[in-house]
């Protein structure tokens, strides 16, 4: 994966991490906070919205408009007959359009090059790539076929569907939101209460710490090491792999948090994505812990059509991997991610023999296989990284024959382990608790909120006690931190690019 570079014609985003971003939530909540005619302020937060995507490129706003009507109409024609035969044409239509937006602009060069590649001439196009279409395109489609499987009554408000699509917290990165979480939600209030905005000011807070703080310092010395494997040290690539995990989760979790941060300040409750990933014992609950609305919508919407289970423990684990190798294919056009998806379904098919196999199964220890999931799942970030799939077995090649070469020992990387792994201990140890009972835990379990299965990362803002002089000394140090440890610019987020 090449890191993000920002295409010369394309605008600054408004990085949440940056001081534009913060100055146009400021700008949204004062303006929500004016009207008291709900529609109104609804059709302001479209507004907002759209700005927001324009400051990308104004251009592309129409193409994200144009999805949104399609799939607001065809959900209109899907509702309005009982004929089965119209009612999956126009569900095909939906699908068709939206797979073809995403697969024109995100993978036609990539088939293009390869057809190339095996001697067909294919023109390669100059296409930039819309931000956020991976996410926006799913969350679209996935609203028509629940209409179609009568699941969800159709939203009958265009400007309401089209504020759902474009809702700008989590329009660019996600979480893929499904409209049977958000639409019923646009009858409540919208606008800044007190608490609400404490809990999700805290929350964002949080998620600007992961970003500034951890994943933006590791990123320099990270993208030195896989800009140039095969100069430095084994010992220099394993640290630099760790450095990726930590980097990615810190970075994609971050802005998680700020997404579903911003979206609380405004009035709205969106769904966890991270759940405390590098503490699952098996690779399917790393999945279970990991973007979780992805894993869900990619079980909703592709493994369980293809029949899932359902059709014999063979057919099952062809399903596996055709949902992992279209998961990798979905985070971007190259063969790195298809390679990466692929490792995953395989490392999910041979759990799912494990788990039922019963003649040859061994107890394995739960302490060994949280090391074994993590070992793999780290090593899966190498080709999930690197630029080129010919880059991943240059790494793994200098890492497993300590290969000599330069030796790097970049501080940010061990000042993000010593932060992140703690904290995931601790918090698998009080979830621990809770589940044992234990009494004497019972006050730090009420201070953790109650939520010590989710990533205490994410959910410690703990309410800090923002109401007291100690909340407040606190809450300045905090972002004092956070301040002085911001680079001059803002580094947009990994997942922008996909």
């Amino acid at each position: 994966m090449q890191p993000y570079s920002r295409d010369p014609r394309q605008r600054d985003f408004m990085i949440f991490s940056s001081p534009r971003f913060f100055v146009f939530l400021a700008v949204v909540l004062a303006v929500l906070a004016v009207p008291s005619r709900h529609e109104t302020k609804k059709r302001i937060l479209l507004v907002a919205s759209c700005v927001f995507y324009a400051a990308w490129d104004y251009r592309y706003l129409a193409l994200l408009l144009v999805v949104s009507i399609i799939d607001y109409y065809c959900a209109e024609r899907i509702s309005a007959t009982d004929d089965s035969g119209r009612r999956r044409r126009w569900v095909t239509f939906s699908v068709v359009s939206n797979l073809a937006i995403l697969g024109y602009f995100k993978y036609y060069n990539f088939f293009a090059a390869n057809l190339s590649g095996l001697g067909l001439r294919v023109p390669l196009l100059d296409i930039l790539l819309p931000a956020g279409i991976s996410f926006y395109t799913f969350k679209s489609m996935s609203y028509t076929i629940d209409v179609y499987r009568r699941e969800i009554a159709p939203c009958r408000s265009l400007m309401d569907y089209a504020t759902f699509v474009t809702f700008f917290p989590e329009l660019i990165a996600g979480p893929i939101v499904r409209a049977s979480i958000f639409l019923p939600q646009m009858t409540r209030r919208i606008g800044p209460t007190a608490d609400r905005f404490a809990e999700g000011a805290s929350l964002f807070l949080v998620g600007l710490t992961k970003k500034v703080v951890i994943a933006d310092r590791v990123a320099g010395p990270v993208d030195q090491i896989f800009a140039q494997p095969a100069a430095f040290s084994g010992a220099t690539l394993w640290l630099g792999v760790i450095g990726y995990s930590i980097q990615i989760y810190c970075d994609f979790s971050g802005y998680s948090d700020m997404a579903i941060g911003t979206a609380k300040m405004i009035g709205y409750d969106l769904p966890e994505n991270f759940n405390m990933p590098y503490v699952a014992g098996s690779i399917t609950e790393f999945w279970q812990r990991w973007h979780m609305t992805l894993s869900a919508w990619l079980r909703d919407y592709v493994y369980i059509p293809l029949g899932g289970n359902r059709r014999g423990e063979g057919r099952r684990y062809v399903n596996l991997m055709l949902t992992m190798l279209l998961g990798g294919l979905w985070h971007g056009a190259s063969w790195n991610f298809v390679l990466w998806g692929g490792l995953h379904g395989a490392a999910l098919c041979v759990h799912k023999l494990y788990q039922n196999g019963t003649a040859w199964r061994i107890r394995v220890p739960s302490v060994v296989a949280w090391v074994i999931t993590l070992a793999f799942v780290t090593l899966c970030w190498i080709p999930f990284r690197a630029s080129h799939i010919g880059d991943t077995f240059v790494f793994m090649r200098g890492m497993f024959a300590l290969q000599r070469g330069v030796t790097l020992w970049p501080a940010p990387v061990f000042v993000a382990i010593a932060f992140v792994v703690p904290a995931h201990l601790l918090g698998l140890w009080l979830a621990s608790a809770r589940r044992r009972g234990q009494p004497g835990l019972r006050r730090l379990l009420q201070i953790a909120d109650a939520r010590l299965d989710e990533d205490p990362i994410s959910s410690w803002h703990v309410r800090l006690g923002t109401r007291t002089a100690l909340g407040m000394f606190v809450l300045s140090l905090w972002i004092l931190l956070v301040i002085l440890s911001a680079e001059p610019h803002a580094r947009p987020f990994i997942y922008f690019q996909f």
